[in-house]
């Protein structure tokens, strides 16, 4: 029987933002692994590592130990392949700020392109502008679970020989025109941070069908390691721990009672957020496409009598958790600024930024939650419309 143990949040707010499944199982192999006193990478790490390629229907998995490292690991595989230190990788404007990080922790440059304010994605008619003699991948992110569109991108790719590194963060269980988001490219990153819907509490993986890659990434993770004590690459210390492989595998169990809750629970709110699109940009889901609902995000739309801040100010005032829609990382991101660009480069990224928030549809939602968000939207409006 699966048991869930959500953030502190739930306290506090009625709707909160996020949530972590341990399920039984997990509990019975994390015990299992304290027992046997090996909690470093061994048999739990390879099963979870066989069962998430198997969902995805990709020969290799490499699990390590977040996210950001699964990015960053994946830009560095690009040295197998001819890539120079200080060579360009293509990335969007809006992102979590770990996309552009891990870029530049690999040792490359990372150029960003404007999104498309109703995908929140890169804007596939601006990369090839952005495209240098330098430039090895384009990495585009699937933010809030929402496919880019893969196949203007694998074109661009394929005209100027360019990696694709999908960043699927928060893309679990997305599909774009029957293919499996993190299928696509040439390899993909997923972050398994606790609010995301398969996690191990902290960690990543990456999945890909090039040995090659596979091969890379595997000595990448363990400082470079090739072979039993030979280090052929500038590596991470990125394993992940069998402690965590445990609450992944606990997690691959429920995958699809997971993915089919938040799928309902997204439904339900673009469905009832129809009424409200005078006011706001919300996510949408298209013809050819699934998502893999990470969160449901709400943008002002320009003259809106009302500020995004009062919209927040309410909406938490009656118990509905929400997050900033990141920032534009060229522009915003103050850690940014040595590239020398200026607010009005990526317009439609800070308008997101500006203008946009993001709640909770996770598996611990019922669709009476659902319901009480539209509800407090709608009191929101009547209150503040002018």
């Amino acid at each position: 029987m699966e048991k869930s143990s959500t953030l502190s949040a739930k306290a506090k707010f009625k709707v909160p933002f996020g949530t972590v499944s341990i399920t039984d199982k997990a509990r019975v192999l994390i015990d299992e692994a304290l027992e046997s006193k090996w909690v470093t990478r061994g048999k739990y790490v390879q099963e979870f590592e066989e069962k998430f390629a198997a969902i995805f229907g990709v020969k290799e998995a490499i699990a390590v130990s977040s996210g950001t490292d699964a990015d960053a690991i994946c830009c560095a595989t690009l040295y197998d392949f001819g890539a120079q230190r200080g060579d360009e990788i293509i990335v969007p404007a809006l992102s979590f700020v770990a996309t552009g990080n891990s870029v530049l922790q690999a040792g490359f440059m990372p150029v960003f392109v404007d999104v498309k304010r109703e995908t929140l994605n890169i804007d596939p008619d601006k990369i090839e502008a952005a495209i240098t003699p330098k430039t090895r991948a384009i990495m585009p992110v699937h933010l809030m679970g929402k496919p880019a569109a893969m196949d203007q991108i694998q074109a661009i790719a394929k005209k100027h020989n360019l990696l694709i590194i999908e960043d699927a963060a928060e893309a679990h269980g997305a599909e774009y025109q029957g293919q499996k988001i993190g299928a696509i490219g040439d390899m993909a990153a997923f972050s398994l941070y606790a609010a995301h819907i398969v996690t191990t509490i902290e960690g990543g993986i990456i999945i890909t069908d090039n040995p090659k890659i596979a091969e890379a990434a595997r000595s990448l993770r363990n400082h470079g390691l090739v072979g039993k004590f030979t280090f052929g690459r500038i590596g991470f210390s990125a394993k992940m721990n069998e402690i965590e492989a445990a609450v992944g595998l606990g997690n691959i169990d429920i995958f699809e009672t997971i993915l089919s809750k938040r799928r309902r629970n997204l439904h339900r709110l673009i469905e009832k957020f129809k009424p409200f699109e005078e006011y706001f940009i919300t996510i949408k889901e298209d013809s050819y496409e699934k998502i893999g609902p990470h969160a449901f995000s709400i943008i002002l739309r320009e003259n809106c009598s009302f500020t995004k801040d009062e919209f927040v100010q309410y909406i938490e005032k009656e118990g509905v958790d929400s997050r900033n829609l990141f920032y534009s990382m060229p522009t915003q991101c103050p850690s940014y600024a040595f590239l020398g660009k200026k607010l009005g480069d990526f317009p439609e990224a800070e308008y997101c930024s500006n203008h946009g928030t993001h709640i909770g549809i996770h598996q611990d939602l019922e669709l009476e939650e659902m319901d009480y968000i539209v509800e407090v939207v709608g009191k929101f409006l009547s209150d503040y419309v002018k």
